[in-house]
């Protein structure tokens, strides 16, 4: 469907158009459209070219990857998130697929547009490659997560994550159904259940999807969150700068 006045305000939350100029916003926009999708949909596949830059407005999107009879989830996403954009800059083809976990409602941006656009707005460039940055760091950390950490502290710092963006309460609800939440951190599902199992001696109990935290500091102790590693922890802490501009995947998910 073509974008309504009424979208503006979610479109203005995409970062680099917050403050793009008005030409090169309305350029870039021109070909887009907003599609609404129902769970389990398919957007694309690994190896498949890329035409447009997906950014979510509503609902979820799960990115994952799959090499001979083994399949990964690498990102929840919620909104407003963008994905596939370095495909997109590079005009490649995709490395990841996409699939909606529950209906939801997606910007298409034409790449051709996007490209051309950098080349004639540096501005506008330099908001894509902030962006970009982002998504580059939020990778180092969950690459540096999964290889540094055994699979219990990966647990126990992805509930400190979810505890602080649940608004500090002791009992949070996993976002994600468990065979995700596994994939997610690098575990099989047998693998998540132990590792829960080891954390009740830090007074975490699972009922279903909610997880009550009775010591939150003994929690932290064992997972020794770090600025360098868990992007919350620098955002709570106000350190590295624009911590807050990276863009959180892997096991720091964007639920």
């Amino acid at each position: 469907m073509p974008i309504r006045a009424s979208d503006a305000e979610r479109i203005d939350n995409i970062s680099f158009f917050s403050n793009a100029a008005a030409p090169t916003r309305e350029r870039v926009l021109s070909g887009a459209f907003l599609q609404r999708f129902p769970a389990n949909t398919t957007l694309l596949l690994e190896g498949d070219p890329v035409d447009f830059l997906y950014v979510l407005l509503e609902g979820s999107v799960e990115l994952g990857a799959g090499w001979k009879s083994r399949d990964t989830t690498l990102a929840v996403l919620r909104p407003v998130s963008t994905f596939i954009l370095a495909a997109v800059v590079l005009d490649a083809d995709a490395l990841m697929s996409a699939v909606t976990l529950e209906k939801s409602e997606i910007l298409m941006i034409p790449g051709e547009s996007l490209r051309s656009a950098m080349k004639q707005d540096s501005a506008f460039g330099f908001a894509i490659s902030e962006e970009l940055s982002g998504c580059y760091r939020g990778l180092v950390r969950a690459i540096k997560n999964q290889k540094l950490r055994d699979s219990t502290e990966r647990l126990a710092n992805y509930l400190l994550t979810q505890r602080v963006r649940q608004g500090e309460t002791d009992t949070i609800v996993l976002p994600h159904e468990k065979r995700i939440l596994a994939s997610l951190l690098g575990m099989t599902p047998e693998n998540l259940s132990r590792a829960f199992a080891k954390l009740h001696a830090q007074g975490v109990s699972v009922e279903g999807a909610r997880v009550h935290i009775e010591k939150p500091a003994a929690l932290e102790r064992l997972a020794r969150p770090s600025p360098l590693i868990d992007n919350h922890y620098a955002q709570s802490r106000n350190e590295f700068g624009k911590a807050f501009t990276e863009r959180q995947r892997g096991t720091l998910d964007r639920s």
